[in-house]
């Protein structure tokens, strides 16, 4: 087995500012809003959308892969108000992310988060035995638009994505 580091990755609570070069954060808004910059601004053109509820277990906080989709956006959220945790690196045109400028972030269960088309995310993580997520992105995303970094094996790394005590 080949030897890898382990990096702390602090978990950040979210921010609409600090998430924005990865996605948007999509907060409730009144009934009857009109629709607007706030909302989750979607592409879901390249195929049949798909919505559904995904069961997960939990996994650990550790891992040493990190995907992204460039057909679609992906839209995540917890359902009953579960706090989650999802590491991200900004979209870009090269093969695979910078492991220098992965980030993660603490996700209340009351927002959802939108991903930009390319944005690379490893998640969801949380503590609880088992969330179910809400996910919108195209029906064929995870057999066709499915491409994954190993990060242990391209850069001898592995991630754990810890609290932040600082918040910051």
């Amino acid at each position: 087995m080949m030897l890898s580091t382990l990096r702390s990755l602090p978990a950040n609570p979210i921010t609409t500012e600090g998430f924005a070069p990865f996605g948007q954060v999509i907060f409730p808004s009144g009934d009857g809003a009109v629709l607007g910059p706030e909302d989750a601004q979607l592409d879901l053109s390249q195929g049949i959308p798909r919505f559904y509820i995904m069961q997960l277990t939990r996994k650990g906080r550790r891992f040493h892969t990190i995907t992204r989709h460039q057909r679609c956006t992906q839209c995540l959220g917890a359902l009953a108000g579960a706090t989650w945790l999802l590491a991200v690196a900004a979209p870009g045109e090269g093969e695979e992310p910078d492991p220098n400028a992965i980030r993660a972030f603490q996700i209340p269960g009351d927002c959802f988060v939108k991903l930009h088309r390319g944005t690379w995310h490893a998640g969801p993580y949380f503590d609880a035995p088992v969330v179910n997520f809400y996910n919108l992105e195209l029906s064929d995303t995870n057999l066709t638009d499915h491409h994954t970094c190993n990060l242990r094996s391209r850069y001898h790394l592995e991630f754990e994505i810890v609290d932040s005590g600082s918040g910051g």
